[in-house]
């Protein structure tokens, strides 16, 4: 005997007629408001930005709330994995991501490449990346939007 069942086609389309209605993004988010965002929370991003610990402070820089001037302090950050954080949250400050575009770091650089909000100047200045990671990530982004 079998575990495997087999649906007879009006119990598969029975299924069908009743299976849930899939909501937008926007419907979801809608039913799921997010909370406000208060100065508490904000008191809190500050202490986790000045935290010891770089993991921490990687935290902090990939809120979506983070303040303007967080991103500054936490972009000059002496932990690579902070800055690359800061490369890839949506939210960073375009001046922002145009310094991080000269970084050091190739994994930083890489990540500024990725972000869909990097303004076009900081895009072509990392064509010209002496990494051919950073190099190739231009490219692949080029080619990914050409091919919509």
């Amino acid at each position: 005997m079998s575990c495997i069942r087999f649906n007879t086609p009006a119990q598969r389309q029975a299924m069908r007629e009743h299976r849930p209605t899939m909501l937008t993004p926007e419907q979801a988010a809608a039913q799921h408001p997010a909370p406000p965002v208060t100065e508490s929370k904000l008191a809190r991003l500050r202490l986790l930005a000045a935290d010891g610990n770089p993991r921490i402070r990687e935290s902090a820089a990939s809120s979506y709330h983070l303040p303007d001037d967080l991103f500054a302090v936490l972009a000059r950050d002496p932990d690579e994995g902070v800055r690359s954080v800061v490369a890839r949250n949506e939210r960073t400050p375009c001046d922002i991501l145009r310094v991080l575009a000269d970084d050091p770091s190739e994994r930083v650089r890489g990540f500024v490449a990725l972000n869909f909000f990097v303004p076009a100047d900081a895009m072509d200045s990392l064509a010209d990346d002496s990494s051919d990671t950073v190099r190739g990530l231009v490219a692949w982004k080029r080619d990914l939007a050409l091919a919509r």
